[in-house]
């Protein structure tokens, strides 16, 4: 008889861990997958495609329902679990169903951050995070409304892509001094903020978000230094909160994220979380790899392999706000390190390349992204290159050719 594994969240962490188990563990579970969301799992990096009218909110789902159907999950979507029970093991959600399980997964993905301002609460204030902000952020662009988003890692630019290219005035306010601080050095930000200010974007760098203006909606954006900005919309884009509350209401152990081990295991018998909810080793990823790494070994694990997880080589490879954009590894570099860059500002182009200890360690790639899984390869390899040094930034043809030579 198949044994009950409940996932709670229907994001892609999900949608891939019953893919993974599909192959490795068919007929020995009988799953159950629990979503807030009210439809099929879809690919959120894509919402701001479907901003920009590039594609359709029904084109970014992941699995059809038969797909879900044949490998026999319930699906229950639109539905918010409340409370787990650990020693009964099971799941309440918000109708009061109770749902029993021998295996639990949490898969609670993360929330958009709110700053803490004046004026937060107004009419016009949103979020960029799921299907449901996507829509109401459409409707803000069909109305030419006009647009502040505040933050300008990957999420702020998506969202004033989106919103840009759907007929929105839009500036974008980040606090740092530069776009995507956490992927990119200083030179290869400059570039993306210059081919994305292109695109019609205002961007103010070194911007703090004082308070929003307005008596019951949104009138304009006033930032610290005293500079205001006139705005109908405020969107907040200023970074990504775990989902932990189900976990710790529970009592199982929570940090920044939930915390699991080396088999994704929590401090719950049979409890296991993935995803932007868990926390690895003290890290909190945030991003679609490591979630999908996690599943494969999560998957393997349930189904009794001995494996185990040792942590992601964090990694963007991205459009962000139609730009390529790739980074990996020790894209800065650490001491001791060298670095190789080719920069040609007139093609919009600029590669980076990190070597230490004779191995490729950190990259950073704008606009020509075609090798970025070759040198993703090198850096979690950590094969040496001393054969392919010389001609390694101009891409893997190049190289292997020499390296043959």
């Amino acid at each position: 008889m198949s044994e009950p594994l409940v996932i709670v969240g229907n994001g892609m962490a999900a949608a891939r861990l019953v893919d993974e188990l599909s192959k490795v563990a068919l007929g020995r579970y009988a799953i159950a997958v629990i979503g807030d969301e009210p439809r099929l799992a879809y690919n959120r990096v894509l919402l701001s495609s479907v901003l920009a009218g590039e594609t359709t909110s029904q084109d970014i789902e992941l699995r059809p329902a038969s797909w879900w159907r044949d490998r026999g999950v319930t699906l229950k979507y639109g539905c918010v679990a409340t409370e787990i029970d650990v020693g009964r093991r099971e799941l309440r959600i918000a109708n009061e169903e109770s749902i029993t399980f021998s295996r639990l997964v949490l898969t609670t993905g993360s929330s958009a951050l709110r700053l803490n301002v004046p004026g937060a609460d107004l009419a016009g204030v949103h979020t960029f995070r799921d299907s449901r902000d996507a829509d109401l952020l459409l409707a803000l662009a069909a109305q030419k409304r006009r647009v502040v988003v505040v933050g300008g890692g990957l999420l702020g630019l998506e969202a004033a892509y989106g919103l840009a290219r759907a007929g929105a005035p839009v500036t974008l306010v980040h606090l740092m001094d530069r776009l995507m601080e956490r992927q990119l050095d200083a030179p290869a930000a400059a570039l993306l903020k210059s081919l994305v200010e292109r695109k019609g974007i205002d961007i103010l760098l070194s911007a703090n978000t004082a308070r929003i203006h307005g008596e019951t909606g949104v009138e304009g954006v006033e930032l610290t230094d005293g500079r205001r900005i006139d705005a109908d919309a405020v969107i907040f884009a200023a970074g990504i909160r775990p989902n932990i509350a189900l976990a710790g209401n529970a009592g199982i152990a929570v940090n920044r994220g939930i915390v699991v081990d080396d088999h994704l295991r929590t401090g719950a018998p049979d409890v296991f979380a993935i995803g932007e909810c868990a926390e690895h080793r003290g890290v909190c990823y945030g991003l679609v790899e490591p979630a999908y790494e996690q599943a494969r070994v999560l998957a393997q694990h349930l189904s009794g392999a001995p494996v185990c997880y040792g942590g992601s080589v964090v990694a963007t490879n991205l459009k962000v706000s139609g730009v390529s954009v790739f980074s990996a590894g020790d894209f800065i570099g650490a001491d001791g390190s060298e670095a190789i860059v080719l920069s040609d500002i007139n093609q919009a182009t600029y590669k980076k390349l990190v070597i230490a200890e004779g191995r490729l360690t950190g990259a950073v790639l704008i606009g020509d992204v075609g090798d970025a899984l070759w040198y993703l390869e090198l850096i979690r390899s950590r094969k040496p290159v001393a054969g392919i040094r010389a001609d390694m930034m101009f891409g893997r043809a190049l190289a292997i050719r020499s390296e043959a030579a």
